[in-house]
Order: C-alpha cells, then sequence, then structure tokens
C-alpha cells in the first residue's frame, strides 16, 4: 500500500464512489442523495484554495482504498485554527486498520499547517469509528440527539475532538 496526495484527475471517480457508496448504504455521511461527478470539481477547489489536504491510500496496482481530509468548521474567522475532518475507506478495504493510517498522517498535516482543533461528526451507533477515534486521542466533546434523520429513523450526532499543541503563537484576526 501507497499513502498518495489524491487529485480530481487521478482519485476524484473513486472518492466519489466510495463517498456515494456510504451515501446510499449507511449513517456515516447524513445525506440522501448520491453525489454528481461535477460536484467532486467544486469540492476539490475548495480544498485547494485552503491547502487543506485529500490524503489517499491506493493498493499495489494504484486503485484508492480510502481517503482522509478535512474543511472547515464554521466559517467565522476566530474558528480559523479549527477543521473538521472526514475519512471514509471503500467497503472491500474495511477492517484492516487503514482509517487509522490515514487518521495519523491526517493529524499530521493539521499539526504541520498549526490548526489547534480536530473535530470530527460521527454518527453515534459507529461504534468502529468511535473506538478508532479515541484510540487516537480524541475525546467525546457531545452529542447533538436527533440531529438527522436518515433510513426512517432519528440519528444523533456525536461529536469528538482532538487538541493539539498548535500554533505556538495564535494570533487574533
Amino acid at each position: 500500500m501507497k499513502f498518495v496526495t489524491c487529485t480530481l484527475e487521478t482519485h476524484g471517480g473513486a472518492i466519489l464512489d466510495i463517498l456515494n457508496e456510504q451515501i446510499r448504504t449507511s449513517t456515516a455521511v447524513y445525506e440522501y442523495v448520491p453525489r454528481s461527478s461535477e460536484s467532486m470539481v467544486t469540492w476539490f477547489k475548495t480544498k485547494e484554495a485552503k491547502s487543506y489536504p485529500v490524503i489517499g491510500v491506493e493498493d499495489e496496482a494504484g486503485a484508492l482504498m480510502g481517503f482522509a481530509t478535512y474543511g472547515v468548521f464554521r466559517e467565522r474567522p476566530a474558528y480559523k485554527y479549527t477543521v473538521e475532518h472526514s475519512v471514509y475507506i471503500h467497503k472491500d478495504h474495511r477492517g484492516k486498520g487503514l482509517g487509522l493510517a490515514l487518521m495519523e498522517r491526517l493529524i499530521e498535516a493539521a499539526r504541520a499547517q498549526d490548526l489547534h482543533v480536530m473535530v470530527g461528526g460521527i454518527d453515534a451507533t459507529n461504534a468502529i469509528s468511535i473506538a478508532m477515534h479515541e484510540k487516537l486521542g480524541f475525546v467525546h466533546a457531545g452529542t447533538i440527539r436527533e440531529a438527522g434523520f436518515k433510513f426512517g429513523g432519528w440519528l444523533d450526532l456525536a461529536f469528538y475532538q482532538l487538541t493539539l499543541q498548535t500554533p505556538a503563537k495564535p494570533i487574533d484576526g
């Protein structure tokens, strides 16, 4: 396996497939409608504009097995040191430790960008993701009960956060 920086040209289709499978079959993404290929253009442009990483892991043949990224937590300026992250693994490669390995690299990227807090919004029934986050030092920061509705039921959204020891000298503005 090899860790790579994902690009629209090389990985856009595979990322879209992974996301859409999650949208259709799980509560990992609180969306109803699969995304279009056009949406990936905007998605990658947004990541590039903010210098947010999209880290992938490929198999020996170069097929994407999973990816991790982060983005804006809230639009207001005082949140500039906080990001919300995501990690998704292709259905055929779950349970192999890829999510953990991707998250370790994503945490290092956040430190390198002098970020301070990483937030993960996780469906409260997703015990595997919660356990992975706790293994990495994330702590439960709160749960919004019945925050979403999908597959005929209410969904509780649990927030987990990791506080980094960066930046050394945060500034206002």
